[in-house]
């Protein structure tokens, strides 16, 4: 167990919360491992351990209190990519997910509230003449993104004018657009902006064309165990345990996600 891990688990605050009924685990882990689904395409949410190389994060995080409470084992399954998290499904090669919300995906997979918000944004160069989100649907500007992703999703229904140019990943869909020359990038905010921090001659552009919903997913075939997910998410956004996480992973500009009515 990682110290930022045994420092999230052993808080009172998550100790006092009350250990679940085992019911669920024979749905959401009939093998006995609950097996996870870790997108490290978004480093909001999941990094790798610098010295270990094991998942860390809000996503990793959470997954090992839900096997807790399930009292079943653990192992996660790597992604670089959330389109590869969805194509995956299809494979049964994971039992549980973190992903963002939205209405393609929710075809396939079952969704509790979200229990983080992140903003959607682009990625242009210094000199664009692009300045504002309402700038960017019109002819002739190309957009890279990173396919399957939530504002890939999001965009294809959105967008009419522009074009959206699909790399395979959202660090990618970044490389396609400086390589390429294309008019700008889509992506998370926080990866954009580190990316602009770190390379002169790039900006991201203010305001968000999408609020993104971060939300633990199952297979559809399995939400008889949804009430209960949700009401772990739930326990763990109003202990503070996922802020705790995003804290100690270095996310604080990530915005906790409100209690579900």
């Amino acid at each position: 167990m990682t110290t930022t891990r045994r420092a999230l688990l052993g808080t009172p605050a998550l100790l006092a919360l009350p250990a679940r009924a085992q019911a669920p685990a024979a749905i959401l882990a009939p093998s006995g491992t609950l097996r996870v689904a870790i997108n490290y395409g978004n480093p909001v949410l999941a990094q790798r351990d610098p010295a270990t190389g094991a998942p860390r994060g809000v996503s990793a995080e959470l997954a090992a209190e839900i096997a807790r409470r399930l009292g079943v084992g653990l192992e996660y399954v790597a992604f670089d990519a959330a389109g590869r998290v969805t194509d995956a499904l299809r494979r049964d090669a994971w039992d549980l997910c973190f992903l963002a919300i939205d209405p393609v995906r929710a075809q396939g997979i079952a969704f509790t509230a979200p229990y983080v918000i992140i903003e959607g944004t682009y990625l242009v160069r210094a000199d664009s003449p692009l300045r504002a989100i309402e700038d960017f649907d019109r002819r002739g500007i190309r957009i890279a993104v990173g396919r399957g992703s939530a504002y890939d999703l999001f965009l294809t229904r959105e967008i009419r004018q522009a074009t959206l140019v699909r790399a395979t990943t959202s660090p990618e869909a970044v490389e396609v657009f400086v390589r390429n020359g294309l008019e700008a990038a889509a992506g998370v905010k926080q990866p954009l902006v580190a990316y602009a921090r770190a390379n002169a001659g790039f900006r991201v552009i203010p305001g968000r064309f999408q609020v993104i919903e971060q939300a633990v997913g199952i297979p559809a075939a399995r939400q008889a165990a949804l009430p209960w997910l949700r009401g772990v998410v739930e326990d763990a956004k109003a202990s503070s345990f996922v802020a705790r996480a995003l804290a100690a992973s270095g996310q604080t500009e990530a915005e906790v996600a409100p209690q579900a009515r």
